[in-house]
């Protein structure tokens, strides 16, 4: 008689297909280093991006502790990758999503939402103390909270199962790499990723030092707030999840940085990533001249570039916002950045 193998799986379906991204040596993205530098392949989880993690780590746990059921209704802010993250989430558990967006939030990603089942909830104006869309957002959220029945609030900005979802973000960079991993370039906005990834290297004592990414304009490392025009990374407002001591040094990137960054990835390795793996693209830059030649270092890439075609890939936009520098992303670095400052 043939018997049927059963595998033990906490997930099903396209769940399952969550984390063990791989990691890929980068070879061409710069000239002559001398240090092994690997890249983290967030945006090959099923939803295009890392927050695929935190989404079904927060739903898992909702259900597991019984503060979702089958008839709960989930509010989240989020203008990309959290809220496409958490609508495949809910779309797969029969959860019904409504994604409180603001009027930032691009087309194709309001489409994804909708393609999944989400409900959209637009903020079209900034909340008029911070003047920022952010806290618009958080407040309508927490509106809906208070009016819907049986309602519940992810909050990606707070809740600890976000950082606890990159412990084994974490895991899986320290097993590719044999334990021998001397810098972690991880750029920033919730501070989930870099919390979890700070805190498994501190539970497991290991010698790796974190260097956060964040956006000029951004407050979360005590920068003065301005524009900025790339999405997802960066803050207006210092996270709950946020401390002191989850990095060793922070590189500021501006958003010229990360289009260089991507468009480097791009056309060097072939990888068509947001951008935020332009921003941890351009911190590698920055620092080239202080890794060691012995070195291993990892970059987290956190999303797909097809979100972002209209924008960082698109020369109109980016002649539009900083001049000439897409048609000259292939010189050196610094005269990109001359061209468009």
């Amino acid at each position: 008689m043939q018997v049927r193998r059963v595998i033990d799986t906490a997930r099903e379906g396209v769940l399952s297909a969550i984390g063990n991204t791989p990691l890929v040596k980068l070879n061409q993205v710069f000239k002559h280093i001398e240090f092994d530098l690997y890249a983290k392949m967030e945006m090959l989880n099923p939803g295009g991006s890392i927050k695929d993690r935190t989404a079904i780590t927060i739903v898992e746990q909702g259900l597991r502790s019984g503060s979702i059921n089958k008839d709960t209704v989930i509010v989240e802010s989020s203008s990309g990758n959290m809220g496409i993250g958490l609508a495949q989430a809910c779309s797969f558990h029969g959860l019904r999503l409504i994604c409180v967006v603001d009027a930032k939030t691009t087309t194709q990603n309001i489409h994804l939402l909708r393609a999944y089942g989400a409900e959209i909830d637009c903020i079209d104006e900034p909340d008029p103390v911070t003047g920022e869309f952010l806290q618009a957002r958080l407040d309508r959220v927490k509106f809906l909270v208070d009016t819907v029945k049986n309602s519940f609030w992810p909050n990606q900005y707070a809740n600890l199962s976000n950082p606890r979802a990159h412990h084994q973000t974490m895991r899986e960079i320290v097993t590719a790499t044999g334990n021998q991993l001397d810098y972690l370039f991880c750029a920033i906005s919730t501070c989930g990723t870099m919390r979890g990834c700070s805190e498994f290297i501190k539970a497991h004592h290991l010698p790796t030092k974190i260097i956060a990414v964040d956006a000029v304009g951004s407050v979360i490392f005590g920068g003065a707030k301005a524009k900025r025009l790339i999405p997802g990374h960066g803050a207006a407002i210092t996270p709950a999840l946020f401390q002191d001591d989850l990095a060793q040094e922070c590189v500021h990137v501006k958003d010229v940085d990360c289009v260089i960054g991507c468009r480097r990835l791009a056309r060097r390795e072939a990888i068509l990533a947001g951008g935020s793996s332009g921003a941890v693209i351009s911190a590698v830059e920055a620092m080239l001249h202080r890794i060691p030649p012995s070195a291993t270092c990892v970059v987290i890439l956190p999303d797909r570039g097809e979100r972002y075609l209209d924008t960082i890939y698109s020369n109109e936009w980016v002649e539009e916002h900083f001049g000439d520098v897409a048609e000259n992303w292939e010189g050196e670095y610094e005269e990109c950045v001359a061209i468009a400052s």
